[in-house]
């Protein structure tokens, strides 16, 4: 019922299997493939898509005796240019520190030995949008760095949730990275409640789940850009719900149990791995957020007062506006917060900024972080 289980069969998404597969296909034969681009809102199968295809591959070359390694970098956790390069010599056994060697060098030194190796090297960007935003260098570089091998080669397969990412690359990236395009549309109700059946069907015993549970799960999840990861996610809660109570079937209100839940672990779990300097933005919006009355409203530049003195409570050093702008576009894109720009006429335009998550769910949250808990307790 996770995320991370791949099942044997994906319906409804057999099209886009089968564009990927005639992508990376050719290096079975010796071939180059070309780069592959992925695109398309959250849990409509992408990262599941490419899993199965390159275990496909895998398999394949082993059996023919072609040297094909794959390497998976998440770039929400891997968002550096060290860091990726530094995972890419792993992936092919070379050894470097986490830390401590000149990009440059590392950078060489994948290079060097990846031709040395005669091999092709595939590597996935999961949520490339991620390292574009960190280090937009990184993406650059790896889309050129065929030009430096003479032996071997590389292909990328770059997956986003963001649809409008490509408006937001190097006009040289872009005509590179998505030479071979695979867009994810949203699965509607009809189709949800197939995957939901069919899934429910290897993880759960017959009759255990009530067709009422099975159409709130639809309809939440269709709503929500036809996202099969929140109904399998909203499925699994709920069938926990049961099983502490106790009870054999998982109903209607039981997903509706399960979707309260959800929507408070999402947050927590954001709020918690955020960068210090993004937590001092979202509680200094947070203090602006209590302290205002109805009427009140919170741009850049009351933000960023109370961000100043959020980080001199803190001990660190405040970010220029601008990359305080970047940060809370950030947090917009995480569902944190809210920005619209809106115009003032001749007084030119003003970005209004609110949470979109409640302030008791962030007090609770951040009060258990011993770096900001202590601000709390004023």
């Amino acid at each position: 019922m996770r995320s991370s289980y791949v099942p044997d069969s994906l319906p409804y998404r057999e099209k886009e299997m089968k564009q990927l597969a005639s992508i990376v296909g050719p290096v079975i034969a010796g071939g180059f493939p070309s780069n592959a681009f992925l695109y398309g809102k959250t849990g409509l199968g992408k990262t599941a898509i490419t899993q199965k295809v390159l275990n496909a591959l895998e398999k394949k070359v082993k059996e023919i005796g072609r040297k094909v390694e794959i390497a998976y970098i998440n770039c929400q956790l891997i968002d550096t240019t060290y860091r990726v390069y530094a995972h890419l010599c792993e992936a092919i056994g070379i050894e470097v520190p986490i830390t401590g060697l000149p990009t440059d060098e590392v950078i060489s030194k994948f290079t060097k030995n990846l031709d040395l190796k005669k091999m092709h090297l595939v590597v996935v960007l999961d949520e490339v949008d991620f390292l574009q935003k960190k280090d937009s260098k990184t993406l650059y570089g790896l889309t050129r760095i065929n030009s430096s091998l003479m032996n071997s080669s590389l292909s990328l397969i770059g997956i986003t949730n963001d649809v409008m990412f490509k408006q937001t690359i190097d006009s040289r990236v872009r005509s590179t990275l998505t030479e071979q395009e695979i867009v994810f549309l949203p699965y509607d109700s009809t189709q949800i409640k197939k995957i939901i059946q069919n899934r429910a069907e290897l993880a759960m015993n017959p009759g255990v789940l009530d067709p009422s549970a099975i159409n709130r799960v639809a309809a939440i999840a269709s709503q929500e850009h036809g996202d099969a990861r929140r109904a399998l996610d909203l499925l699994r809660v709920a069938g926990e719900i049961v099983e502490r109570e106790g009870e054999s079937k998982i109903l209607d209100e039981h997903v509706r149990q399960a979707e309260k839940i959800i929507e408070v672990d999402a947050v927590t779990e954001v709020l918690s791995s955020l960068p210090i300097q993004s937590k001092a933005v979202v509680i200094a919006l947070y203090f602006l957020e209590i302290d205002r009355s109805p009427r009140d409203v919170i741009n850049t530049t009351i933000l960023y007062q109370k961000y100043d003195e959020v980080c001199k409570s803190l001990h660190i050093d405040p970010l220029t506006q601008r990359r305080v702008g970047d940060l809370i576009n950030e947090l917009d894109l995480l569902g944190m917060a809210k920005a619209s720009v809106i115009s003032k006429g001749r007084y030119g335009r003003s970005k209004l900024i609110q949470l979109t998550v409640q302030p008791v769910q962030i007090k609770r949250t951040l009060s258990k972080d011993s770096s900001v808990s202590f601000l709390f307790e004023i």
